[in-house]
C-alpha cells in the first residue's frame, strides 16, 4: 500500500467516524428529551439510565446508521477532493480511476468486517441489556393477551392454551397431545398450569389422562413435568429479535419452525440483514465514490445533496421490500438482498457511464 492509499484511507476512515459520532450524539439528545418524562415518572435510576440504556444505545445506532454513514462519509470526503483537483492530480499523474478505487475498497472492507462483528454479536449483547429497561421504563406493562394458543413442543407433541397470565406464570384450560400420524395417541387434560420457579418445572394441577385404546380416564390431583415450553415464550416479544447473537438467532428461528409458529419473518429478516449489511456498506461506498469523484459545476454542496438523495432513495427501497416481506408478499432473502441487487446494477452502470 503506497502513501496515496495511506493518505485516502486515513481521511476516509476520520471523516466516517466523525459522521457516526455527530449523528449518534444528536440521536441521543433527542431520545433523551423525548424519554425524560418517562425516566421521571417511573424513577429510573440515573445509573441506569446512564450505563443500562445509553452506553449499550451508542453500539446499537452506530451499527444501525453505518451503511448510510459510510456513504455519505464517501461522498462528503471525496467532493472535496475533487472540489480541490486533488484528484485530478492523481489521475494525472498516471494513477488510473480503477486504481484510486483500491484505498476506497479496502476502506470498506474493514468496515464491513466491523459492521459484521457488531450486528452479529455485540448489539445483540448490548440489546440483552438495553431492551429490558426499555420494557421497564419506557414501555407499558405487557400482558400476555392472546387466546387458543397451539405450540408444537416435540415430533408429535403439542401442546394448548386458552388463556395464559404472564404475571403469575399461569395457563388455563391446558391440554397436551400425542398425535402419531392422523391419530391421537394420548390427550392430557388440565384446568391449570404453573410455573414452578425453583424446579424449572411445570405444575399440572387437576388433570386428566385419555389414552387410545383404555378403558377409562387416569384422574390426578397435580404432577410436575419438564416440556419443551417455557414462560419466556409468553413474554414481551418487541424487539426480541435484536438481542439474539447470530448463533442464537439461528436457533431460534430452528426452534420456531419445529413448532410451525407464525411470525417467522421477523427473525429470518433480521438473520439475512445480518449477512447483507456489510454488502451494503461495500456497495455504498464504490456509489458514493462514483457521483462524487469528479468536480461538479454545481459544486461540493450539490454532490452531497446528490448523495443524500440516493442514501434516501435506498433507505425508502429497503423499508418498502421489509414490510412487504414481514406482511407475507415477499420472501426474506429476496427482500433484504433485492436494495443490494439493485444499487450494485446502478453502481456498475455508473462506473460505465461517469466521465473519467
Amino acid at each position: 500500500m503506497k502513501i496515496l492509499d495511506y493518505y485516502i484511507l486515513k481521511k476516509f476512515l476520520k471523516t466516517y467516524v466523525f459522521a457516526v459520532f455527530i449523528i449518534v450524539l444528536i440521536v441521543m439528545v433527542i431520545d433523551y428529551t423525548e424519554k425524560i418524562d418517562d425516566f421521571i415518572r417511573k424513577e429510573a435510576p440515573l445509573r441506569e439510565i446512564l450505563f443500562d440504556y445509553y452506553l449499550n444505545f451508542i453500539p446499537y445506532w452506530a451499527s444501525y446508521i453505518s451503511p448510510l454513514m459510510v456513504f455519505i462519509a464517501t461522498v462528503f470526503f471525496t467532493a472535496n477532493l475533487a472540489a480541490k483537483t486533488e484528484i485530478i492530480a492523481i489521475l494525472s499523474s498516471g494513477v488510473s480511476f480503477t486504481r484510486l478505487m483500491r484505498p476506497y475498497l479496502i476502506g470498506s472492507g474493514i468496515l464491513a468486517v466491523g459492521t459484521f462483528i457488531m450486528i452479529g454479536w455485540v448489539v445483540p449483547n448490548a440489546n440483552k441489556i438495553r431492551v429490558p429497561f426499555e420494557h421497564k421504563y419506557i414501555n407499558n406493562t405487557y400482558y400476555f393477551d392472546k387466546r387458543d394458543v397451539h405450540i408444537k413442543i416435540g415430533p408429535e407433541t403439542y401442546a394448548y392454551l386458552e388463556t395464559y397470565d404472564n404475571t403469575t406464570n399461569t395457563g388455563y384450560r391446558f391440554s397436551l397431545e400425542r398425535i402419531v400420524g392422523t391419530e391421537i395417541q394420548q390427550k392430557l387434560m388440565s384446568d391449570r398450569i404453573t410455573w414452578d420457579s425453583t424446579s424449572k418445572k411445570w405444575t399440572i394441577h387437576d388433570y386428566r389422562i385419555r389414552t387410545t385404546g383404555a378403558t377409562s380416564l387416569k384422574f390426578g390431583a397435580k404432577i410436575d413435568t419438564t416440556l419443551n415450553l417455557f414462560p419466556k415464550d409468553f413474554e414481551n416479544k418487541h424487539l426480541l429479535h435484536e438481542t439474539f447473537t447470530l448463533p442464537e438467532l439461528n436457533r431460534h428461528i430452528d426452534l420456531v419452525q419445529s413448532r410451525g409458529a407464525d411470525g417467522i419473518e421477523v427473525f429470518q429478516i433480521e438473520k439475512y440483514l445480518r449477512f447483507a449489511n456489510p454488502f451494503s456498506v461495500m456497495i455504498l461506498t464504490i456509489i458514493g465514490f462514483l457521483v462524487s469523484a469528479r468536480k461538479a459545476r454545481g459544486g461540493v454542496g450539490f454532490q452531497i445533496a446528490l448523495g443524500f438523495s440516493l442514501a434516501f432513495i435506498y433507505i425508502l427501497f429497503f423499508m418498502m421490500s421489509k414490510g412487504i416481506a414481514e406482511g407475507g408478499g415477499m420472501p426474506p432473502l429476496l427482500a433484504v438482498w433485492l436494495p443490494n441487487i439493485v444499487f450494485s446494477a446502478v453502481g456498475v452502470g455508473l462506473y460505465y457511464t461517469i466521465p473519467r
